[in-house]
């Protein structure tokens, strides 16, 4: 699948990540916790850190496994996060995923949420899955609530081959369509 971007929302606007993003996004490894939630290495520096994010990234686009876009601040035209639709192999079942990650001096504004609500609705709306995910790590309270705030119910726990854990989070098209009141 390739990467897919969303209309811009209430509050942002969206577009693919690039090699200039990289030193904004150096900020996110500032919060020791972020590494363990995103399942890298702990012990290697926030640059390195980076780099494996954004080898992923790059992977993800060059292999059309979806992808991450760079959320901006309409307004202020500063970067903040990223959200993206993911394929991911789970249990040895491709599911697509709502991903997201924020700034931390961005956390606690709704942009995740609604960032994830535009992922989804661009999801369900071009029919690119019956059903969406997003995977958390169990710990991760303020991300399990974003996933919450996008309509998904935690379908299971489970241990992922580097041996993290954490909820799967679920929505349908049907539970979707009853969201939206259709």
């Amino acid at each position: 699948m390739k990467l897919q971007t969303p209309k811009n929302s209430q509050r942002l606007a969206y577009r693919p990540i690039t090699q200039n993003d990289f030193e904004e996004w150096l900020a996110l490894f500032d919060k020791e916790e972020v590494a363990i939630f995103i399942g890298l290495d702990q012990s290697l520096s926030k640059r390195a850190l980076c780099e494996k994010w954004f080898e992923k990234v790059f992977h993800r686009y060059e292999n059309n496994l979806g992808g991450m876009n760079a959320i901006i601040d309409a307004e202020s035209r500063v970067l903040v996060g990223q959200c993206g639709l993911l394929i991911q192999d789970i249990e040895g079942q491709q599911m697509l995923e709502v991903g997201y990650s924020i700034l931390p001096n961005h956390w606690g504004k709704g942009y995740a949420s609604e960032a994830a609500q535009a992922h989804r609705n661009h999801a369900f709306e071009n029919k690119l899955a019956n059903e969406l995910v997003s995977v958390v790590h169990v710990d991760n309270i303020k991300s399990a609530k974003v996933a919450m705030n996008n309509g998904m119910r935690i379908a299971k726990t489970i241990i992922e081959q580097d041996g993290m854990p954490i909820n799967l989070f679920r929505i349908t098209q049907e539970e979707y369509l009853g969201l939206m009141g259709v």
